[in-house]
């Protein structure tokens, strides 16, 4: 009963997004008499816009990133916690994905594809940083693009309130994977 089910809902979602993609643009046409692909240029004019004005950002936050990576700054910050973190009980091997998930989503990726590989996909380093990679942001990509699309040039509290939202969870995933799965 189940299995047939769940093999029936498996062959809907087969045709539920090729529908979406058929089916709004034909409403739209039918029902609401908008000119689809008008209005489609004139949003991707507007995209396209946006994209430019937010690419001096972006280029800007990679830079960083990757001077901070190649610089051995990372390592050294390692190095100089690793005491501390391993008196309150933090893995310092997780340290790095910590700190670079509120910068860079596919640099954070790396370290956390670097931790896996290093220490196999069911270790406590593992476990701890995927559950991190999944319950933080990479708060100034995301301030970045949203706010250099719109032309915000003062984040006020966003900044403050990322950064706090990114170290709560990444003490959570610390200590709820140790208490779950340790």
């Amino acid at each position: 009963m189940i299995e047939t089910f769940t093999d029936g809902l498996n062959e809907l979602a087969r045709y539920i997004i090729p529908a979406l993609i058929v089916g709004i643009p034909l409403y739209a046409m039918a029902a609401r008499r908008v000119k689809v692909y008008e209005v489609f240029v004139e949003g991707a004019k507007d995209g396209f816009t946006i994209a430019v004005r937010i690419i001096p950002y972006l280029v800007a936050i990679l830079v960083a990133v990757g001077m901070f990576r190649a610089s051995g700054a990372l390592d050294v910050l390692l190095n100089l916690l690793a005491p501390f973190l391993n008196f309150i009980g933090f893995p310092p091997e997780n340290l790095p994905l910590a700190l670079m998930r509120p910068l860079s989503g596919s640099g954070s990726l790396g370290l956390l594809t670097d931790l896996v590989n290093e220490y196999g996909a069911d270790s406590m380093q593992a476990k701890i940083g995927a559950t991190m990679f999944g319950s933080s942001e990479t708060t100034f990509y995301v301030l970045a693009v949203y706010f250099g699309s719109v032309g915000v040039l003062r984040s006020r509290h966003a900044v403050p309130a990322g950064l706090f939202a990114d170290a709560v969870g990444a003490i959570s995933a610390v200590y709820l994977c140790q208490w779950l799965l340790g």
